[in-house]
């Protein structure tokens, strides 16, 4: 989910947490919770500061080993740790408790969407993907900002989010429910199909599916229990081609096909040499694939530069190659001088 919602549903818990008769007769332990549960409920994503690094290593690991079950165990020990070296009174098995619950609640959540995590590393190293939720939920959001109001105005907070949360496990089954008729529905259309690839849109009657077969990826729309399509493609495995075979070391393209598993490729001869791109056709939005890796290489097929992420500008993405060659080099003048 995204930032916004991971906080709200911290506050969410701290009010749960009230009903914990230890948290809500200790002050000390209450405000340690406080914190615990909002670290808590943001501390997954911290792998967001790789982006400061490169798009390639943050989409490599975002969601991974930050999400995966060791790290939820860690991440609510070291808090809880941190947090009673400075207050020492306060129950520390009660602060670790909340802590985990928040941790672990934000993990949970994240799996709903089409980005996924990989929630079950290392018992189980893949994404997990539900495609039922969309990242920013409305419901989710204005359900949580509801109880937040009712806190201020002097609603029990334990009681009031235990029934917020009653309502929204009933919301997220009839989610599930929807996400598997639509995949049934695409399977009755195409009973062959290896896969089908689910991503949810801010409305709840829309979803955009890409429906992979033996011989094509269809992309289409889902709303109103009707799929409507919008493209269709030829499903070309990655062949060996020398072209491709040279594009597919450069580590933007290995982070994207490691994220990707709904994608076209196609290679183009530019008077530099050649351009490879890849396009992830489960994002589609406005008749346009904004998710991308495009890897340039000279006639030697030595990689010139590339780019891995999000551009919905092809300006942009023109000046973010650019920025990419010449850093390439940069380094090779370098080595050449030592």
């Amino acid at each position: 989910m995204d930032s916004a919602t991971h906080v709200v549903m911290g506050v969410g818990l701290c009010g749960l947490a009230t009903l914990d008769p230890v948290v809500a007769q200790d002050q000390v332990t209450f405000g340690a919770a406080v914190v615990g549960i909002m670290l808590g409920s943001q501390a997954p994503d911290l792998d967001t500061v790789l982006k400061m690094k490169n798009n390639a290593t943050y989409i490599k690991n975002h969601r991974g080993a930050t999400h995966s079950l060791p790290a939820v165990l860690l991440w609510s020990v070291l808090i809880s740790v941190v947090i009673f070296t400075f207050v020492p009174a306060a129950n520390l098995l009660h602060l670790w408790t909340w802590t985990l619950i928040a941790v672990g609640v934000h993990v949970f959540v994240d799996i709903f969407n089409a980005y996924g995590t990989k929630a079950l590393a290392p018992i189980k190293n893949k994404w997990i993907a539900l495609g039922a939720i969309n990242i920013f939920d409305p419901f989710l959001f204005g359900a949580h900002l509801l109880g937040i109001i009712l806190w201020m105005f002097g609603a029990h907070p334990g009681i009031t989010f235990l029934i917020i949360y009653a309502v929204l496990v009933i919301y997220y089954m009839w989610r599930i429910h929807v996400r598997n008729r639509i995949v049934r529905t695409a399977r009755k259309r195409h009973p062959h199909a290896s896969h089908v690839f689910i991503s949810p849109t801010i409305r709840w009657s829309e979803y955009h599916l890409v429906i992979r077969t033996r011989n094509h990826l269809h992309v289409a729309t889902y709303k109103n229990r009707n799929i409507r399509y919008l493209e269709s493609y030829p499903f070309e495995p990655i062949p060996q081609d020398r072209v491709l075979v040279a594009a597919l070391k450069d580590k933007n393209l290995i982070a994207f096909l490691s994220f990707s598993p709904a994608y076209r490729w196609n290679v183009k001869e530019k008077p530099y040499g050649y351009e490879v791109e890849f396009t992830d056709l489960r994002y589609r939005s406005g008749g346009y694939y904004p998710f991308v890796t495009v890897v340039r290489l000279n006639e030697q097929l030595k990689i010139l530069g590339s780019f891995t992420g999000w551009i919905y500008n092809q300006n942009k993405l023109e000046n973010k190659l650019q920025q990419s060659t010449r850093k390439n080099q940069k380094k090779a003048e370098l080595i050449n001088v030592t």
